[in-house]
């Protein structure tokens, strides 16, 4: 059987999530077996009909008041006591915040190993293989697994959503007793920066501003092009994070968050390979700067040099009059 974790944020399911639902149902399709999801938190039974549709066969409800608002602590023990009872072979999760955070103390909770930030995943011989990128994107590692449950988180954006069926299935609710012991810290309060944006990792677009921005002021111009964009974000380097023009959240990179959007756009971005690193498998990757020796021109599908203070207001015309058609 194979599990994945559902993450949830604000009572919405993420759309990683449901990524990788789907590429567990190809999984599971494979080995035949049954695939099953779960949600851990308070009050989420409404969400598990937003499941079933990509695969779920069965969705546990992890249900504490505890949780209902994100533990480390309180999530590993609320999973790692179902994945002790049920005793999957595969837990797949999204390699967003929670997924980066909670897998490993699952993995080490289990004493087993885990796959991180994965982009391909495959079956031979009745056993998972996974692709993940190592040293900064420029090498894909095949991994095996020796010990069961088999554990990776999937990178979002990459795995494509199954189309969704008129499908309903099983809910089983447990209520889970945490010790207090087990619980050492608890979010007391999310401050939500005002005019939040979508975040890079689970945009399908993300245009970027890097050293030749500027400015913070600078951003306006990427922020304008985004708002034309739907499920688009606004990226970073890491020089125009340390600059203090944006905050870190928006930050692409080896240092910052690794995203794979459907299209990248890198404004005054150089090319450092921590920044690749972040970007690179983005599926069309869109570069303006002045210096044509650039290394992001290396992985970019269509490059502009020019002046991105030049190319910035006739490109925002163009997709407003072909917006508007």
């Amino acid at each position: 059987m194979i599990l994945i974790f559902i993450e949830e944020r604000e009572g919405k399911v993420k759309k990683s999530s449901l990524e990788a639902v789907s590429e567990g149902k190809r999984r599971a399709e494979d080995l035949n077996t049954e695939l099953h999801a779960v949600l851990v938190g308070h009050n989420l039974e409404r969400l598990a009909s937003e499941v079933f549709p990509y695969g779920a066969s069965k969705v546990y409800i992890l249900e504490s008041s505890l949780l209902s608002r994100y533990s480390t602590a309180g999530f590993a023990f609320a999973l790692n006591s179902l994945v002790e009872e049920i005793k999957p072979e595969i837990i797949f999760f999204s390699a967003g915040s929670m997924g980066r955070d909670l897998a490993p103390r699952l993995a080490a909770k289990m004493g087993v190993s885990l796959a991180s930030d994965c982009t391909g995943t495959a079956c031979k011989d009745g056993k998972l293989e996974v692709i993940r990128p190592i040293f900064a994107g420029k090498v894909f590692m095949t991994v095996k697994f020796k010990f069961s449950p088999q554990i990776a988180t999937l990178r979002p954006n990459v795995f494509p959503l199954t189309e969704p069926e008129s499908k309903e299935g099983e809910v089983v609710k447990k209520e889970v007793v945490i010790p207090e012991d087990q619980v050492k810290a608890q979010v007391e309060e999310i401050l939500k920066e005002e005019g939040a944006e979508l975040d890079v990792t689970e945009a399908e677009i993300v245009i970027s501003g890097g050293r030749g921005i500027k400015g913070s002021e600078n951003f306006d111009l990427i922020r304008e092009l985004t708002s034309l964009l739907p499920q688009s974000a606004v990226g970073a380097s890491r020089s125009a994070v340390d600059a203090g023009w944006i905050d870190h959240q928006h930050q692409v990179g080896q240092t910052g968050k690794t995203i794979s959007p459907n299209l990248y756009m890198a404004f005054g971005i150089s090319g450092a390979i921590q920044h690749l690193a972040g970007m690179s498998s983005s599926k069309y990757i869109v570069a303006v700067n002045k210096d044509p020796d650039a290394s992001i021109f290396k992985v970019a599908d269509f490059g502009i040099v020019g002046d991105l203070f030049q190319v910035i207001p006739p490109l925002k015309e163009e997709l407003k009059k072909v917006l508007s058609e």
